[in-house]
């Protein structure tokens, strides 16, 4: 079977080119894109999260990682998951009960990465980490990423970085474009964007759904009890409008609204249900040419039920609902410099048949402030400082961060910084009292005290004819991190397990990253990233060692890309892509016997894997696009299913088409 589908494969690769758009964007939008080295690498785009204020990638204080439009379209990534993965080194996807997914970048795990669309929070969340597939990427025009902690700036939950999709914005007076992919388990991919502009107003509006089917996986004998047989499917819509309205050139508004939806059959008479409802609108006045005010109100609220078939009831259990409203005003100087204050609240409210009174609620509520200081051509600091206060717990938290650039000549940057991040104890965290399925009763704490971190860096990085480098280092001290602690019994009860959540004790994870990337006037391209995370294994106040339910951070990771393109005529053009990532081996802590932790523990040996992706993009003419592409090319299949290795069954044949409408015409 499978060398008919490297035949099938092999069938359907024309030799051709797919010509990619790398110009950038300027601050001004009446400038034209830089071209040469800056733009070669996207270093003229323009990039926000790391100080709030649009700065060129080039310039950037703050270390930002960016993935591109040309990057999600070479990697056809569905989800914002099957992205990271393959762009970045040390992220890596584990699972939790029924499968629900846990992400680790460089030793943080979801809880301490912010995730954001379009500078908004998300509400939710699946055994602790947000739900990664409500995060599509279609009509996203970059990812930022910016590693160490950002809670100077965006709060609770930054400690370990800010991850932000920012969304494309129209701008052709009219797009239509209908996609579809096909893979294996009967796995579809159907997706549709419509975009119209006119002078003051513009709008986006996509939607799609995707299916795959439940894969029955076989496993050899193992010593092991968390045995995984079958990889659960699932079935998702999402869609998403936004609108922007400008009556003048000194006033924009921006307004969107999305919905989500994802059913999972675990159990053929009551699957499981997720849902997502979302609106925004947004402010922007240019008060003056040095002057900008932003003011927003977004809603969030992200739900959980179970769809009972037999009577047609669809039981809501978890409901989780935001409402933020937020300010911020920008003071631009002629030097340079950028003065930023704001102000943020937020009501927080939970649902969740597992708390103590079934509901909770608090509001959170801060003040921040940062200085972009521009010392002249060759140095730039950055200040921030923070104030947050939670209404639930009647605790406030201070957070400064400090960063410094210094550019020495042309295309070197060196950048060194030092931020304080911390998360505030979630209201599941405090309230929480489930019973597990008889293993144990996992239960709450209100004593529990903010998390906090320390966080040092470091990077360089240089372009030089066709390549650029990067380098960065970092260092993470975390007190008090929150997580569920050692089961114990309670006195006088030797038949029923509990599970506190609690603070560690402190501990440290540092490490690095390297990156070289090179374009070459012949069409081909490549990229190589390689991290490394130590970490240390987390103990409790008592100095018990933390059973991990999650894989710890694997040590060595890399990732690597190489592309060639090329045009043989105006009608017919092709990409050929090949990324893969390398992730070493990794042992873990675990039980036994989750049901009778009397028998102990074990160290489970996760082994080193390598995972490879092989595509072909065919362009014909303006208006089509045909992508096939041979996923797990090596056809890597884990010896054993355990929650915490990669869920595949070898190699998966996907077959895509695009097609712009309006080019058509």
């Amino acid at each position: 079977m499978r060398f008919w589908l490297y035949i099938l494969f092999l069938g359907m690769t024309l030799v051709g080119y797919a010509k990619q758009d790398q110009e950038g964007t300027l601050p001004d939008a009446g400038e034209e894109p830089v071209e040469g080295l800056d733009s070669m690498y996207y270093l003229n785009d323009v990039v926000v999260t790391g100080t709030r204020t649009p700065k060129l990638l080039k310039d950037a204080p703050i270390q930002t990682r960016v993935i591109t439009a040309s990057d999600i379209e070479k990697a056809d990534a569905t989800n914002v998951e099957d992205l990271l993965q393959q762009e970045m080194p040390g992220v890596e996807f584990s699972y939790a009960m029924n499968q629900l997914k846990h992400m680790n970048l460089c030793g943080f795990g979801g809880q301490g990465i912010l995730f954001m669309v379009d500078g908004d929070r998300l509400a939710g969340e699946t055994m602790d980490d947000v739900d990664f597939t409500r995060l599509n990427m279609a009509n996203v025009e970059r990812i930022e990423i910016v590693k160490g902690a950002a809670s100077a700036l965006y709060g609770s939950h930054a400690g370990g970085g800010v991850i932000n999709i920012i969304t494309k914005e129209q701008t052709q007076p009219w797009t239509l474009n209908l996609n579809a992919r096909l893979a294996r388990y009967n796995e579809r991919r159907f997706g549709g964007a419509f975009g119209t502009k006119g002078k003051q107003l513009h709008n986006m509006l996509n939607v799609n759904h995707t299916f795959i089917d439940n894969i029955h996986v076989h496993n050899a004998e193992n010593p092991a009890t968390q045995i995984v047989s079958t990889i659960y499917g699932d079935r998702t819509w999402n869609v998403k409008d936004r609108l922007t309205y400008k009556p003048t050139d000194q006033l924009t508004f921006v307004g969107r609204a999305g919905y989500f939806f994802r059913e999972v059959v675990r159990t053929a008479d009551t699957p499981e249900r997720y849902r997502d409802f979302s609106a925004g609108v947004k402010g922007l006045w240019d008060i003056t040419a040095h002057d900008q005010l932003e003011i927003s109100y977004s809603f969030d609220q992200y739900d959980k039920s179970d769809f009972h078939k037999i009577n047609r009831l669809d039981v809501r259990d978890y409901s989780n609902v935001q409402n933020a409203f937020r300010s911020l005003y920008n003071h631009y100087w002629s030097t340079g410099s950028v003065l930023s204050v704001g102000t943020d609240y937020m009501h927080d409210y939970l649902m969740n048949k597992n708390l103590g009174s079934k509901t909770a609620s608090q509001s959170i509520c801060d003040a921040f402030a940062q200085f972009d200081w521009l010392i002249d051509t060759h140095w730039e600091v950055v200040g921030a400082l923070r104030y947050d206060y939670f209404s639930d717990s009647k605790s406030a938290h201070f957070t400064p961060k400090l960063t410094a650039r210094y550019q020495p000549i042309d295309h070197l940057n060196l950048r060194l910084g030092y931020g304080m991040g911390f998360r505030s104890p979630a209201l599941k965290e405090k309230y929480y009292n489930f019973d597990m399925v008889g293993i144990w009763i996992i239960q709450g704490n209100p004593n529990l005290k903010s998390e906090v971190s320390h966080n040092f860096n470091a990077s360089a990085d240089y372009t030089k004819g066709h390549y650029n480098f990067t380098l960065a280092a970092y260092y993470n001290n975390v007190h008090n991190k929150l997580t569920t602690g050692v089961p114990h019994y309670l006195p006088g009860d030797d038949k029923q397990l509990y599970l506190d959540y609690t603070n560690l004790e402190d501990y440290s994870i540092y490490g690095g990253e390297a990156n070289v990337q090179a374009r070459w006037d012949n069409g081909f391209s490549a990229k190589l990233s390689y991290a490394y995370t130590n970490e240390r294994l987390p103990k409790d106040k008592e100095g018990h060692t933390i059973n991990n339910q999650y894989i710890p951070a694997r040590r060595h990771s890399l990732t690597a890309r190489v592309d060639w393109d090329k045009q043989f005529t105006s009608n017919y053009g092709l990409r050929l892509s090949l990324n893969g990532r390398f992730l070493s081996a990794v042992k873990n802590v675990e039980f036994v016997d989750y049901y009778d932790i009397s028998k102990g523990t074990s160290t489970i040996h996760y082994p080193a894997y390598t995972y490879w992706k092989l595509s072909v993009v065919q362009h014909f003419g303006k208006a089509f696009k045909v992508t096939t592409a041979l996923d797990n090319l090596l056809n890597y299949k884990p010896k054993y299913h355990y929650f915490n290795s990669p869920l595949t069954d070898g190699i998966n044949l996907m077959v895509g088409l695009s097609v712009d409408i309006d080019k058509l015409f």
